[in-house]
């Protein structure tokens, strides 16, 4: 445990959190990268500047969660229901949200969400879908899809040069 600022920044990292019950916890400044938190009930927990980079957040209810300014690099989101979640000024930078709920959530924006791998089959506000699928709509693509694609251009490419 080290301290910073004041804060008392406890390092979880690289632990296993499966299904945890973990409402209402203060993880505030808490290290929890490349954490497995599948499943887990992180609902209305406070993880403001939380580092959260790579953690598997597959199917976690994060409902009502202050996320601000947390860092969910590379994190995986998938079918996770951030319904109310404050996401001020979080890193959303490559993270998976395939299947998650954004419905509701707070403080999102279309910067902050044009920087994910994926939100295929997410769920969102009317009016963060229209103008994401207007500018971005590779975003809407499975992981899958994605890949493929690269693959073809990347064969296209080389096919080109020879």
């Amino acid at each position: 445990m080290t301290t910073e600022r004041g804060y008392c920044m406890i390092d979880l990292g690289e632990i296993n959190l499966f299904r945890a019950n973990l409402k209402r916890i203060n993880l505030e400044k808490t290290n929890l990268s490349e954490t497995n938190l599948e499943e887990a009930d992180l609902d209305r927990a406070i993880l403001v500047g939380a580092n959260l980079m790579g953690t598997n957040l597959e199917k976690a209810n994060l409902k009502g969660a202050n996320l601000q300014g947390a860092n969910l690099e590379g994190a995986n989101l998938k079918e996770a229901n951030l319904q109310g979640a404050n996401l001020e000024g979080a890193n959303l930078e490559e993270a998976i949200f395939e299947g998650a709920n954004l419905k509701g959530a707070l403080n999102l924006s279309i910067d902050q969400l044009s920087k994910v791998r994926t939100l295929y089959n997410a769920k969102l506000d009317k009016e963060f879908l229209i103008q994401l699928k207007e500018k971005f709509s590779f975003l809407f693509k499975s992981l899958e899809q994605q890949f493929l694609e690269y693959q073809y251009n990347l064969l296209g490419a080389i096919s080109n040069n020879l």
